[in-house]
C-alpha cells in the first residue's frame, strides 16, 4: 500500500500544467461528477477540497453555498485556483499531513489526488481525522488497470517505464480497513483521433510524472509511428482507459 513518491517533482509537474489544465481535464471532471452523484443534497457546511487542482470543483461547492478550503501540493495549481476565486481559504499542503485541526470540516473531498500519496492508508486517515463525526469523506483514485493501452504500446517500443504503477483494488480496499468504507470500481474509456492527442491529454493534466523517475528518450516521429502500430483502438479511435475507484467513508 506504500510507494515512495517525489512530492516536489509531482508538485512541479502539476504546476507546469496549471495554465492549460482545464482544457485537457475531461476525465477529471467526469470522475468528479461521478463522485458528486454519490452525495445526497446537504445543508451548507465546510468542505475541504483536498488536491483541488485549478479549483474546478471548489467552485462547484462554493456555488452551492458551502465554505470551501482548497488544498493542493502544487503552488502553481493553488495560485490558479486563487486567481479564479475558487474557495474561501487556500492551503499549500500534503494530504498525508493535513494542516487542519481535527473535526474541523463537514466533508472532505478528494478527486483523483490520492494516487500521489506515499501511503494511501495515511492519506485516508488524515481525511477522516479532519472530518467531524457524522461527516463524510468522498474520494476517487486510480487502480492498477489504468492506462494499460499506454503501457502496452510503449512495451513494444522500449524497455523504459512510461506509466505509473497504481495500487490494486484490493490494496485500496485494504487501505481503508477499519473505516466505514464503501468502494466502487468501474472502467472509464476515452477515445482519441490519434496517439499524439492521447499523449497530449496526459501531459496536459500533469500525469506524465513517473514515480520511479522519468522515462527516457524523445518522442520522435518514428517512435510515434511505432506507438500507433501497437496502441489499442476501435472504430471510435485510440483508447485510453482508467480503472476508476470511488469511495465514501462515513466518519464516526
Amino acid at each position: 500500500m506504500t510507494h515512495k513518491i517525489n512530492k516536489q517533482a509531482v508538485a512541479q509537474a502539476f504546476g507546469r500544467a496549471a495554465d492549460g489544465y482545464d482544457r485537457f481535464a475531461n476525465f477529471q471532471r467526469d470522475s468528479g461528477e461521478r463522485l458528486m452523484a454519490l452525495l445526497p443534497p446537504a445543508a451548507a457546511g465546510r468542505v475541504l477540497d483536498a488536491g483541488c487542482g485549478t479549483g474546478w470543483f471548489s467552485r462547484r461547492w462554493r456555488a452551492q453555498g458551502h465554505q470551501v478550503i482548497a488544498l493542493d501540493l502544487s503552488p502553481g495549481m493553488l495560485a490558479q485556483a486563487r486567481r479564479d476565486a475558487s474557495a474561501h481559504h487556500y492551503l499549500l499542503g500534503d494530504i498525508e499531513a493535513l494542516p487542519l485541526q481535527s473535526h474541523s470540516v463537514d466533508l472532505s473531498w478528494s478527486n483523483l489526488a490520492l494516487q500521489w500519496c506515499d501511503d494511501l492508508a495515511q492519506g485516508l486517515r488524515e481525511l477522516c481525522r479532519v472530518t467531524r463525526p457524522g461527516g463524510q469523506v468522498l474520494f476517487s483514485t486510480l487502480a492498477e488497470a489504468s492506462l494499460q493501452e499506454v503501457r502496452s504500446a510503449w512495451q513494444a517500443v522500449d524497455d523504459y517505464q512510461h506509466v505509473n504503477r497504481f495500487l490494486s483494488e484490493s490494496a485500496i480496499r485494504q487501505a481503508g480497513a477499519g473505516m466505514a468504507l464503501r468502494l466502487h470500481c468501474e472502467t472509464v474509456v476515452q477515445h482519441f483521433p490519434d496517439v499524439l492527442s492521447a499523449l497530449h491529454s496526459l501531459k496536459g493534466i500533469g500525469a506524465t510524472h513517473i514515480h520511479q523517475g522519468r522515462a527516457s528518450g524523445l518522442l520522435t516521429r518514428q517512435r510515434l509511428h511505432q506507438l500507433a502500430q501497437h496502441w489499442p483502438q476501435d472504430e471510435q479511435g485510440y483508447l485510453l482507459s482508467y480503472q476508476l475507484i470511488t469511495g465514501v467513508i462515513d466518519c464516526e
